[in-house]
């Protein structure tokens, strides 16, 4: 379910972001290697983050385990 929430959640921001920003958040998007990084993390007890940004603003998706606390 986090991997679903990341996934949604880089979709809206990169939505959001002009085209060259956004570029790095829709390749995320489709890059299926990074998606089993991120539940070699989340399955291994380590949070998983994804940074994006434009010119004025960053952000900073991050994923934990079950179970993990902020």
């Amino acid at each position: 379910m986090a991997l679903r929430w990341l996934r949604e959640r880089t979709s809206h921001v990169t939505d959001q972001l002009d085209a060259p920003h956004g570029r790095p958040g829709r390749h995320w998007l489709t890059d299926e290697a990074e998606h089993e990084r991120a539940l070699t993390y989340l399955t291994t007890g380590t949070a998983y983050q994804l940074t994006l940004y434009d010119e004025h603003t960053r952000y900073v998706l991050v994923v934990y385990p079950p179970g993990a606390t902020a």
